[in-house]
């Protein structure tokens, strides 16, 4: 049976959109919409790029403690947040650890990083280690791995089991990525104003209690995923046991702000029951 719940993307303002829920044993309860329609993913990318670099890490390729970005910043401080680049210029406006500063310019300089280290374009790393292992054939990354990615409903939900169930991972390695990082810190959610603290884990923004929040308000507070600017989302809520991705063609807005917490909200009420 499919999700009805799901069917709420055709109230959305948005062009087209297309939404899909992955159990953690990989069973699709539900899809709606086009899944095979590619979508510009925006920052939905990072989570995808995250976990290239967890694999570089796993390769022996880099280590997570390891010089990145900025003096005195880490691989870990990149993934997180807490390098303190600013959002979208390679500056420096704080000291590593110290504020979560959501930057796009930290997850270039961690492509930048995997790419000299394994000498491989991150593009092409990332397809080598995530995408073509999963089947993702029609995601692709060509630009920034912050926010420059392509994918379809149907390839992230491949994505959302693998998280879910890692294959290419230890479970240990996707439990430190959904495990917050330099507890405590306080910044802004771009999109979300201030969040003291605002809990970020290894690439994947977890939910904890932030308020006003993307998700929904039954969401546990283990979720983590990412939305992106282009009107996307992907989340993991490990308490429900399943994953969500909607994708849409619409930038994100008052109309995402209002619509995703209550599509989430009966999305879980329908797998609860």
């Amino acid at each position: 049976m499919s999700l009805q719940s799901l069917a709420l993307i055709e109230k959305w303002p948005v062009p087209t959109a297309a939404a899909a829920v992955v159990r953690a044993d990989g069973t699709v309860p539900g899809t709606h919409g086009p899944g095979a329609q590619p979508f510009a993913l925006a920052s939905v990318s990072k989570p995808l790029a995250a976990y290239a670099v967890l694999v570089a890490y796993e390769e022996g390729a880099v280590e997570l403690d390891e010089p990145a970005g900025p003096e005195g910043s880490t691989v870990r401080h990149l993934l997180a947040h807490t390098s303190g680049l600013a959002f979208d210029e390679h500056r420096v406006t704080a000291p590593p650890g110290q504020r979560r500063l959501y930057s796009n310019a930290g997850f270039e300089q961690l492509g930048d990083h995997i790419a000299k280290a394994t000498e491989i374009p991150f593009g092409e790393y990332l397809k080598q280690a995530v995408l073509e292992p999963l089947g993702m054939t029609s995601t692709t990354l060509d630009g920034s791995p912050a926010k420059d990615g392509v994918s379809t409903v149907d390839d992230l939900v491949r994505f959302a089991a693998e998280v879910q169930a890692p294959r290419l991972l230890d479970p240990r390695t996707v439990a430190e990525a959904m495990t917050v990082q330099y507890p405590g810190t306080k910044g802004v959610l771009p999109g979300y104003g201030h969040q003291n603290p605002n809990d970020w884990g290894l690439g994947f923004e977890i939910r904890d209690s932030k308020s006003p929040h993307w998700t929904g308000s039954s969401s546990s507070p283990r979720t983590f995923g990412h939305f992106g600017q282009s009107g996307t989302f992907l989340w993991i809520d490990p308490d429900a046991g399943a994953a969500c991705v909607a994708l849409t063609d619409r930038a994100f807005g008052p109309w995402a702000t209002e619509a995703w917490p209550a599509f989430t909200d009966a999305v879980l009420a329908e797998l609860g029951r």
